[in-house]
Protein backbone atom coordinates (compact mmCIF):
# COMPACT_ATOMS: atom_id res chain seq x y z
CA UNK A 1 0.00 0.00 0.00
CA UNK A 2 1.32 3.50 -0.85
CA UNK A 3 0.43 6.80 1.74
CA UNK A 4 0.56 10.10 0.54
CA UNK A 5 0.96 13.27 2.40
CA UNK A 6 2.00 16.47 0.71
CA UNK A 7 2.37 20.33 1.49
CA UNK A 8 2.68 23.89 -0.61
CA UNK A 9 6.53 22.27 -1.70
CA UNK A 10 6.40 18.75 -1.40
CA UNK A 11 4.11 15.30 -1.83
CA UNK A 12 5.36 12.58 -0.24
CA UNK A 13 4.52 8.87 -0.87
CA UNK A 14 5.35 6.14 1.25
CA UNK A 15 4.96 2.06 0.86
CA UNK A 16 4.12 -0.51 3.05
CA UNK A 17 7.00 -2.75 1.14
CA UNK A 18 10.01 -1.75 2.98
CA UNK A 19 8.39 1.33 4.84
CA UNK A 20 10.15 3.19 1.77
CA UNK A 21 9.91 6.55 0.97
CA UNK A 22 9.29 6.02 -2.33
CA UNK A 23 8.15 9.38 -4.37
CA UNK A 24 8.86 13.00 -3.21
CA UNK A 25 7.77 15.28 -5.68
CA UNK A 26 8.83 18.80 -5.56
CA UNK A 27 5.82 20.83 -6.85
CA UNK A 28 6.74 24.03 -8.62
CA UNK A 29 8.64 22.00 -11.18
CA UNK A 30 7.36 18.65 -10.58
CA UNK A 31 10.86 16.91 -10.26
CA UNK A 32 10.31 13.34 -8.91
CA UNK A 33 13.75 13.33 -6.62
CA UNK A 34 13.27 9.34 -5.45
CA UNK A 35 14.75 6.20 -8.08
CA UNK A 36 11.33 4.71 -9.00
CA UNK A 37 12.78 0.79 -8.17
CA UNK A 38 13.67 -0.08 -11.83
CA UNK A 39 13.89 -3.64 -11.53
CA UNK A 40 16.18 -4.22 -14.45
CA UNK A 41 18.83 -1.53 -12.43
CA UNK A 42 17.84 -1.77 -8.77
CA UNK A 43 14.60 -2.34 -7.67
CA UNK A 44 14.75 -0.38 -4.11
CA UNK A 45 13.85 3.36 -3.78
CA UNK A 46 15.09 4.13 -0.37
CA UNK A 47 15.35 0.77 1.68
CA UNK A 48 15.77 0.65 5.65
CA UNK A 49 19.17 -1.31 6.98
CA UNK A 50 17.99 -3.46 9.75
CA UNK A 51 19.46 -5.28 11.97
CA UNK A 52 22.44 -4.71 10.46
CA UNK A 53 24.33 -2.69 7.27
CA UNK A 54 26.19 -4.85 4.66
CA UNK A 55 27.21 -8.38 4.78
CA UNK A 56 27.98 -10.59 8.10
CA UNK A 57 31.06 -12.94 7.42
CA UNK A 58 29.50 -15.60 5.30
CA UNK A 59 26.15 -14.60 5.86
CA UNK A 60 26.19 -16.13 8.88
CA UNK A 61 25.65 -15.40 12.48
CA UNK A 62 25.50 -17.19 16.00
CA UNK A 63 23.00 -16.04 18.77
CA UNK A 64 20.76 -17.68 21.43
CA UNK A 65 22.77 -21.03 20.63
CA UNK A 66 22.07 -21.27 17.03
CA UNK A 67 23.43 -20.56 13.59
CA UNK A 68 21.38 -17.78 11.42
CA UNK A 69 22.02 -17.38 7.67
CA UNK A 70 20.87 -13.56 6.89
CA UNK A 71 21.12 -11.81 3.72
CA UNK A 72 23.27 -8.49 2.97
CA UNK A 73 21.32 -5.28 4.85
CA UNK A 74 19.18 -7.35 7.26
CA UNK A 75 15.50 -7.91 6.53
CA UNK A 76 13.69 -4.51 6.79
CA UNK A 77 14.03 -3.74 3.46
CA UNK A 78 12.24 -6.67 2.04
CA UNK A 79 9.62 -7.18 4.43
CA UNK A 80 5.34 -5.36 4.34
CA UNK A 81 5.19 -3.00 7.26
CA UNK A 82 2.33 -2.80 9.04
CA UNK A 83 0.34 0.76 8.81
CA UNK A 84 -0.29 2.63 12.24
CA UNK A 85 -1.74 6.24 10.97
CA UNK A 86 -1.49 9.37 9.15
CA UNK A 87 -1.83 12.80 9.75
CA UNK A 88 -1.32 15.95 7.21
CA UNK A 89 2.26 15.73 7.95
CA UNK A 90 2.97 12.22 9.47
CA UNK A 91 3.13 8.41 8.03
CA UNK A 92 3.99 5.88 10.57
CA UNK A 93 4.58 2.42 9.94
CA UNK A 94 6.12 -0.41 12.00
CA UNK A 95 7.53 -3.76 11.84
CA UNK A 96 8.01 -6.32 14.48
CA UNK A 97 9.18 -9.92 15.50
CA UNK A 98 7.49 -12.74 13.30
CA UNK A 99 8.09 -16.17 12.11
CA UNK A 100 10.02 -14.97 9.34
CA UNK A 101 12.03 -12.61 11.30
CA UNK A 102 12.72 -15.08 13.91
CA UNK A 103 14.11 -17.66 11.64
CA UNK A 104 17.28 -15.25 10.52
CA UNK A 105 17.36 -13.46 13.78
CA UNK A 106 16.08 -14.58 16.91
CA UNK A 107 15.46 -11.29 18.91
CA UNK A 108 11.70 -9.74 19.96
CA UNK A 109 11.06 -6.12 18.72
CA UNK A 110 9.70 -3.00 17.61
CA UNK A 111 11.39 -1.16 14.27
CA UNK A 112 8.71 2.43 13.76
CA UNK A 113 9.17 4.20 10.67
CA UNK A 114 7.96 7.81 11.50
CA UNK A 115 7.99 10.27 8.18
CA UNK A 116 7.71 13.79 8.93
CA UNK A 117 6.88 16.61 5.67
CA UNK A 118 8.18 19.90 7.66
CA UNK A 119 8.05 22.56 4.75
CA UNK A 120 10.80 21.84 1.96
CA UNK A 121 12.52 18.89 4.33
CA UNK A 122 11.35 15.22 5.01
CA UNK A 123 12.54 13.56 7.95
CA UNK A 124 12.50 9.74 8.50
CA UNK A 125 12.60 8.36 12.24
CA UNK A 126 13.82 4.70 13.22
CA UNK A 127 12.58 3.88 16.66
CA UNK A 128 13.81 0.36 17.54
CA UNK A 129 12.44 -1.00 20.29
CA UNK A 130 14.12 -4.04 22.63
CA UNK A 131 10.77 -6.46 22.92
CA UNK A 132 13.28 -9.65 23.97
CA UNK A 133 14.20 -11.19 27.16
CA UNK A 134 17.66 -10.47 25.83
CA UNK A 135 19.99 -7.45 25.50
CA UNK A 136 19.57 -6.54 22.12
CA UNK A 137 22.48 -5.66 19.63
CA UNK A 138 21.44 -4.50 16.21
CA UNK A 139 23.01 -2.10 13.34
CA UNK A 140 21.04 0.42 11.70
CA UNK A 141 21.36 2.69 8.23
CA UNK A 142 19.98 4.55 5.14
CA UNK A 143 19.71 3.70 1.87
CA UNK A 144 17.97 6.45 -0.06
CA UNK A 145 18.09 6.36 -3.91
CA UNK A 146 18.01 10.09 -5.56
CA UNK A 147 16.95 9.87 -8.95
CA UNK A 148 18.80 11.87 -12.05
CA UNK A 149 18.30 14.19 -14.01
CA UNK A 150 16.01 16.61 -12.39
CA UNK A 151 14.71 17.32 -16.05
CA UNK A 152 15.29 16.49 -19.61
CA UNK A 153 17.37 19.47 -20.04
CA UNK A 154 20.04 18.03 -17.81
CA UNK A 155 22.37 15.03 -17.64
CA UNK A 156 24.05 13.15 -15.06
CA UNK A 157 27.53 15.10 -15.85
CA UNK A 158 25.67 18.32 -14.55
CA UNK A 159 25.35 17.37 -11.34
CA UNK A 160 27.99 16.84 -8.44
CA UNK A 161 27.98 15.81 -4.86
CA UNK A 162 28.53 18.63 -2.72
CA UNK A 163 29.95 18.73 1.46
CA UNK A 164 28.93 21.88 3.27
CA UNK A 165 32.74 22.37 4.11
CA UNK A 166 35.98 21.46 2.92
CA UNK A 167 36.70 17.86 3.20
CA UNK A 168 39.27 15.56 2.59
CA UNK A 169 37.57 12.04 2.81
CA UNK A 170 38.65 8.62 4.00
CA UNK A 171 37.12 5.60 3.17
CA UNK A 172 36.54 1.99 4.30
CA UNK A 173 38.15 -0.78 1.69
CA UNK A 174 35.37 -3.14 1.42
CA UNK A 175 36.62 -4.95 -1.65
CA UNK A 176 36.31 -7.57 -3.13
CA UNK A 177 33.53 -9.52 -0.82
CA UNK A 178 31.83 -6.29 0.69
CA UNK A 179 33.22 -7.01 3.91
CA UNK A 180 35.92 -4.44 5.95
CA UNK A 181 39.73 -5.68 5.25
CA UNK A 182 41.83 -3.11 7.43
CA UNK A 183 42.58 -0.60 4.29
CA UNK A 184 41.54 2.37 3.68
CA UNK A 185 42.05 5.11 0.90
CA UNK A 186 41.35 8.74 0.62
CA UNK A 187 38.17 9.55 -2.22
CA UNK A 188 39.05 13.21 -2.46
CA UNK A 189 41.47 15.67 -1.00
CA UNK A 190 40.30 19.42 0.01
CA UNK A 191 37.31 19.47 -1.54
CA UNK A 192 33.80 20.15 -1.12
CA UNK A 193 32.74 18.21 -4.09
CA UNK A 194 32.93 15.41 -5.86
CA UNK A 195 32.08 15.12 -9.57
CA UNK A 196 30.04 12.56 -11.13
CA UNK A 197 31.48 10.49 -13.92
CA UNK A 198 31.76 7.26 -15.79
CA UNK A 199 33.95 6.01 -13.17
CA UNK A 200 32.82 6.66 -9.48
CA UNK A 201 30.95 3.72 -8.89
CA UNK A 202 33.24 1.84 -11.40
CA UNK A 203 34.16 -0.58 -8.06
CA UNK A 204 30.87 -0.32 -6.10
CA UNK A 205 30.24 2.27 -3.03
CA UNK A 206 32.57 4.19 -0.82
CA UNK A 207 32.14 4.30 2.44
CA UNK A 208 33.22 7.74 4.18
CA UNK A 209 34.32 7.60 7.79
CA UNK A 210 35.30 10.52 9.96
CA UNK A 211 33.71 13.30 8.25
CA UNK A 212 33.31 17.43 9.93
CA UNK A 213 30.57 17.79 6.78
CA UNK A 214 27.27 18.49 8.50
CA UNK A 215 25.70 18.16 4.88
CA UNK A 216 25.98 15.87 2.00
CA UNK A 217 23.87 16.82 -1.15
CA UNK A 218 23.34 16.08 -4.70
CA UNK A 219 22.88 19.13 -6.51
CA UNK A 220 22.90 20.79 -10.13
CA UNK A 221 25.37 22.73 -11.42
CA UNK A 222 24.85 26.51 -11.85
CA UNK A 223 21.09 26.05 -10.47
CA UNK A 224 20.75 25.54 -6.81
CA UNK A 225 18.21 22.64 -7.70
CA UNK A 226 19.34 19.63 -5.12
CA UNK A 227 18.38 16.95 -2.65
CA UNK A 228 20.73 17.32 0.91
CA UNK A 229 21.58 14.90 3.35
CA UNK A 230 22.14 15.84 7.30
CA UNK A 231 25.06 13.27 7.86
CA UNK A 232 26.29 14.49 11.01
CA UNK A 233 24.93 12.27 13.33
CA UNK A 234 25.98 9.59 11.62
CA UNK A 235 29.65 8.28 12.28
CA UNK A 236 29.91 6.84 8.22
CA UNK A 237 28.03 7.73 4.98
CA UNK A 238 28.59 6.01 1.52
CA UNK A 239 27.77 7.25 -1.47
CA UNK A 240 26.75 4.62 -4.75
CA UNK A 241 25.27 3.49 -7.53
CA UNK A 242 24.99 0.97 -9.91
CA UNK A 243 28.53 1.24 -12.42
CA UNK A 244 26.69 2.39 -14.89
CA UNK A 245 27.16 5.98 -17.18
CA UNK A 246 25.13 7.78 -17.72
CA UNK A 247 23.69 7.16 -13.94
CA UNK A 248 20.03 7.13 -13.46
CA UNK A 249 20.19 7.54 -9.51
CA UNK A 250 22.82 8.04 -6.38
CA UNK A 251 22.58 7.06 -3.14
CA UNK A 252 23.50 8.90 -0.34
CA UNK A 253 23.67 6.23 2.62
CA UNK A 254 24.40 7.46 6.42
CA UNK A 255 25.09 4.48 8.56
CA UNK A 256 25.22 3.97 12.09
CA UNK A 257 27.34 0.61 11.94
CA UNK A 258 29.31 -1.01 9.08
CA UNK A 259 29.58 -4.80 7.64
CA UNK A 260 31.69 -7.19 9.40
CA UNK A 261 34.52 -7.53 9.12
CA UNK A 262 36.88 -10.73 6.90
CA UNK A 263 37.99 -11.87 10.24
CA UNK A 264 35.19 -11.69 12.30
CA UNK A 265 33.33 -13.28 14.49
CA UNK A 266 29.99 -15.35 14.04
CA UNK A 267 28.98 -14.48 17.61
CA UNK A 268 26.53 -11.95 16.98
CA UNK A 269 27.13 -9.98 20.29
CA UNK A 270 30.83 -9.95 19.03
CA UNK A 271 29.71 -7.61 15.64
CA UNK A 272 29.79 -4.08 15.96
CA UNK A 273 26.33 -2.43 16.41
CA UNK A 274 24.93 1.04 15.96
CA UNK A 275 23.69 0.79 19.81
CA UNK A 276 22.51 -2.28 22.67
CA UNK A 277 19.38 -2.12 24.40
CA UNK A 278 18.23 -3.63 27.47
CA UNK A 279 14.60 -5.25 27.89
CA UNK A 280 12.19 -3.00 27.23
CA UNK A 281 14.68 -0.14 26.45
CA UNK A 282 14.34 2.11 22.91
CA UNK A 283 16.87 4.36 20.40
CA UNK A 284 16.04 6.27 17.59
CA UNK A 285 17.69 8.28 14.83
CA UNK A 286 16.50 10.54 12.03
CA UNK A 287 17.93 11.43 8.40
CA UNK A 288 16.64 14.67 7.97
CA UNK A 289 16.65 15.94 3.41
CA UNK A 290 16.03 18.96 2.43
CA UNK A 291 14.78 19.20 -1.25
CA UNK A 292 16.18 22.14 -1.78
CA UNK A 293 15.38 24.95 -4.69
Amino acid sequence: MIYTIENDLLKVSVSTQGAQLCSVIRKCDGTEHIWQADKGIWGYHAPILFPHCGKLHNGKMEAKGHTYETNQHGFARTSVHTFVRQTDSEIVMELTDSPETLAVWPYRFRLESRFILNGDQVIHRLTVENRDEERMRFGIGYHPGFALPFDEKHTASDYELRFDRIQSPMCLDCMPHGLINGKWYYLARNTDTIALDENLFKNDSHCMFGLSAKTLGLYEKGTGRGVECDISDFPFCLIWSKPLWPTPFVCIEPWMSLPASEDAPMAWNDQAAAAELTPGESWHVDLKTRFVR
